[in-house]
């Protein structure tokens, strides 16, 4: 077992080796980041035409819509982008509403920080998430605004996010379907990366990575599109075309569960599919019960992250929780502007990051924060204007988004020196001294107010999470395994049970990857874990990929060839099976005898029934 001084020392080294390592950027940075500058100055610039700088600076507040909805369909993203504009609008006029009663504004901030918390958490829309929503209602408590007045600065952020939201959308006038055949040929060379990988320590990543970017193409080509679309349409021909990439997926699969080398011919089709992106008309379509289901819908994912007791209600709760706690501290001590404070803690607590990235995400705020401070005090006593105002604003959005995907501390040494200079309003600063001063001591009690709060509501221990998980995955495997024996995977109950299994594979998976961030002792329970992890993920893709042959086969041929896979009522013993297994993880009970099984899912089976020997036998052992 590796010596505990170095187990501990691993959290140490993760976080400094996070606080100096430059990741690359994702591909396409400099566009985007182009974009959010100029959505970001042209506000700021029109306000100065119109001899109101203030009022630009309000509006741009709006621009950051700009920073959202990255990779969806055109006319998903539209609606998305609105959704996402009119609520800036809203947190700025309530924020500046609520202003002159100071016991509202912590009311107010703490219910838009858990409302944008829960919504943005739930509807997957993405970074920066909820935190910006926090940080428009704050700021408008705070900003200049007495001439404006708080429908005069909804308006105001409503058309900065008005403009954001035509710019975004521009990229529609040069290639409308430009998202989707992105995410298809993603999946593509996912499913290629996995087959490369076969028979290397890499196989069980790559075969994730390939599944999760089938799901996100599925997810953009079915759920971010209209219900009914052209049957000859260039979103069915791209459909079919990445049904052909999970064909050869499930064909590559079912070869290294057999411990064979999947076919040389395997990876010239996938190059040749996705040289076919562009133009895919040499495909036929798919009908619509070929389609599988994506990602639950809105209004279900929305009540999902309510379930008491979930990790979600639990983020929900400690964003408001910590929201309430700084903002009424922030009174007591009579801070002038308590925002900052607030929006601190909402920053460490709204993504539900585990443990050890909190705190690094903590150290990393503190750090950026008090050495952005030296650039926000220059910027505060060059005091630019017009034109200078306009450039500087401009600069440090555009360094902000390149750096902020590479180097989180580094990023927030501009953000201060933003988020300072927006939040002036271009009036000048009686004592930047005193004023700077002030924004480092209140970033300093929001990190530690969210570090406090988040242990005293912390996540779900990895002792009940992780068991909770396999066992829902296994109960998605006897599920699908009943529609799999009637050779029925096609039909809308089957694709459902096939959703669920992929979908809890993928919880099962960020489960493990949480806890081993997470502290000592849930890092030894999750390694523990590890085997029956690894085995019941291989059960699951194996079910999967079964799926993907018969609805290859379809109709008669793959009735038959179910027939022949689960002879004797095989689907009975399957499930028997894996409800003993259920029972075992959940109950700590005895681990079932195995009848004879269905040689399709047998080994995977038998594999699982050991790995969940030498997991209980661990866990009864004690971490050493």
């Amino acid at each position: 077992m590796p010596d505990s001084r170095s187990q501990s020392a691993a959290p140490a080294r993760q976080i400094l080796r996070g606080l100096f390592e430059l990741r690359p950027a994702p591909a396409g940075r400099v566009w985007f980041s182009l974009r959010a500058a100029v959505c970001m100055g042209a506000p700021i610039l029109t306000g100065w035409l119109a001899g109101d700088t203030s009022a630009g600076l309000m509006a741009s507040i709006g621009g950051f819509t700009a920073l959202y909805g990255s990779g969806r369909p055109y006319l998903s993203r539209s609606l998305q982008l609105a959704l996402i504009a009119l609520a800036f609008a809203f947190s700025v006029g309530i924020g500046i509403w609520v202003a002159p009663i100071g016991w509202a504004v912590v009311i107010a901030v703490a219910a838009i920080a858990m409302i944008a918390t829960w919504l943005s958490n739930a509807l997957q829309i993405g970074p920066p998430g909820a935190y910006m929503f926090t940080l428009a209602c704050a700021a408008g408590t705070a900003m200049p605004a007495a001439h404006i007045g708080p429908i005069g600065a909804a308006a105001l952020v409503l058309s900065g996010g008005a403009f954001a939201w035509a710019v975004h959308m521009a990229g529609a006038l040069i290639s409308f379907r430009g998202p989707e055949r992105s995410a298809v040929t993603s999946a593509g060379r996912a499913v290629i990366g996995y087959i490369k990988s076969i028979g290397t320590p890499e196989e069980g990543a790559a075969r994730y990575r390939a599944a999760f970017a089938l799901h996100r193409a599925w997810t953009t080509l079915v759920n971010h599109q209209p219900s009914q679309v052209p049957s000859d349409g260039a979103i069915a021909r791209l459909r079919a075309l990445n049904r052909e990439f999970h064909l050869r997926f499930a064909e590559a699969m079912g070869n290294a569960s057999r411990h064979q080398s999947p076919p040389a011919q395997l990876i010239e089709d996938l190059r040749k599919f996705i040289g076919q992106v562009r133009d895919p008309q040499s495909l036929p379509s798919l009908s619509g019960n070929a389609i599988p289901l994506g990602h639950p819908s809105a209004g279900a994912a929305i009540l999902e992250a309510l379930l008491p007791g979930s990790n979600s209600m639990r983020v929900i709760v400690r964003v408001g929780v910590a929201a309430v706690l700084v903002g009424a501290l922030a009174a007591i001590f009579h801070f002038e502007r308590a925002y900052w404070a607030v929006a601190a803690t909402v920053l460490m607590l709204h993504q539900g990051f585990d443990w050890l990235r909190m705190v690094q995400r903590s150290i990393e705020r503190l750090l950026g924060t008090w050495i952005g401070l030296l650039l926000a005090g220059a910027i505060l006593v060059v005091h630019p204007q017009g034109l200078w105002l306009v450039a500087t604003i401009m600069a440090l959005q555009f360094t902000i988004e390149m750096l902020v995907m590479r180097n989180y501390a580094l990023a927030v040494v501009f953000i201060t020196g933003s988020a300072l200079t927006i939040a002036g309003g271009g009036h000048p600063v009686d004592s930047p001294a005193s004023y700077l001063w002030a924004r480092g001591i209140d970033t300093l009690m929001g990190c530690a107010v969210a570090i406090i709060v988040f242990r005293l509501i912390p996540p779900r221990p990895t002792t009940r999470h992780i068991p909770e998980q396999l066992a829902r995955v296994l109960r998605a495997v006897a599920d699908t395994t009943s529609h799999l024996a009637h050779g029925e995977v096609t039909v809308p109950e089957a694709r459902r049970s096939r959703r669920e299994l992929q979908l809890a594979s993928f919880a099962l998976t960020h489960a493990y990857e949480d806890s081993l961030a997470a502290s000592r002792a849930q890092r030894f329970a999750a390694e523990e874990w590890w085997p029956a992890i690894a085995a019941v993920e291989r059960l699951a893709y194996r079910t999967l990929s079964t799926c993907w042959a018969l609805e290859q086969l379809g109709g008669a041929a793959a009735r038959e060839s179910a027939t022949a896979m689960f002879v004797n009522d095989g689907a009975a013993r399957v499930r028997n099976a894996i409800d003993g297994f259920v029972a075992a993880i959940l109950n700590s009970g005895a681990l079932p005898e195995l009848p004879a099984l269905p040689h399709v899912l047998e080994t995977e089976l038998v594999d699982l029934r050991e790995c969940l020997s030498r997991s209980c036998v661990d866990r009864e052992r004690g971490p050493l």
